[in-house]
């Protein structure tokens, strides 16, 4: 096993638990990575997988972090529907969130159908693309942070989202699949804030969102590349999931303090610095 590969494998998976929440692009930080850190002797198309589903360790940390949010079955009356069994109740509001995240996952689910995923990955997934989405997105939060400045918003509990809100914001999501360095957690946040949804009731919103987009992202690329794992790539696989997973908890648990008093505009200058970066680099080899 080589211990070099295992040690990118953890810059990785740090990379990942930081930017897959924090709207600033976790594919944009990955592909960009990649450039300066790469790994060596592992299968053809490795890191293709590698870098979707080491995902599955930081949405574990939502899973974690928010059980008591997301799991609806309970042994205690009065939360809803009556099953049979241990767990004989069904709680009807987290039931309705999974109906309304379910809704917002459908213009993603008819994205890979098509397999328009993988024409934007062949065509898109390059140092131009990244760093331009990066500004475009960097820029359009400011705006909309200061246009919403003296607004109060509409929606601040996530049981007032309705099908039509999560239908949008689930189409806001297909922007980061199309252009990378957008951020999946950016989009979605700016489609919510931009229809009025609170800071913290968007973020909960795009977290929770995650959890079917990214199991079906992962098990897609799984299937694709196959379980022929040697085992050197199975266990940058295992601690690049397990650092994302570590490194997401600290980071989920700050962006939720933080947006409490803070909006989202810190983010969009970091990216605009970031692209222009980019840019730079890019043009300069």
């Amino acid at each position: 096993m080589d211990f070099l590969e295992i040690l990118k494998a953890i810059l990785f998976g740090i990379v990942e638990g930081i930017t897959e929440w924090l709207p600033i692009s976790s594919t944009g930080h990955m592909i960009l990575l990649e450039n300066f850190v790469s790994f060596s002797g592992l299968s053809e198309g490795f890191f293709s997988m590698f870098e979707v589903v080491i995902q599955l360790g930081a949405i574990m940390a939502v899973v974690v972090l928010f059980w008591n949010r997301i799991f609806p079955f309970t042994a205690k009356k009065g939360r809803g529907y009556k099953t049979s069994g241990l767990l004989s109740y069904v709680d009807k509001n987290i039931m309705n969130m999974w109906f309304k995240i379910v809704a917002a996952c459908l213009p993603a689910v008819v994205f890979v159908v098509l397999g328009l995923d993988e024409i934007c990955e062949e065509y898109l997934y390059n140092y131009v693309a990244v760093a331009l989405a990066l500004i475009v997105f960097g820029v359009a939060f400011i705006w909309i942070e200061n246009v919403n400045k003296e607004k109060k918003a509409k929606i601040t509990e996530l049981s007032q989202l309705g099908y039509q809100t999560a239908l949008f914001i689930g189409l806001f999501q297909l922007i980061a699949a199309i252009f990378p360095g957008t951020s999946r957690s950016g989009a979605t946040i700016l489609g919510a804030l931009l229809i009025g949804v609170s800071r913290t009731v968007a973020a909960e919103f795009t977290f929770f969102l995650a959890i079917p987009v990214m199991f079906g992202a992962s098990l897609l690329k799984l299937l694709k590349f196959g379980f022929d794992f040697t085992a050197t790539e199975a266990a940058v696989l295992i601690v690049g999931m397990i650092t994302a997973f570590l490194v997401s908890v600290l980071v989920i648990r700050f962006l939720m303090d933080y947006i409490k008093k803070h909006d989202f505009k810190v983010f969009g200058w970091y990216r605009i610095v970031l692209g222009a970066v980019v840019l730079g680099y890019y043009f300069l080899q």
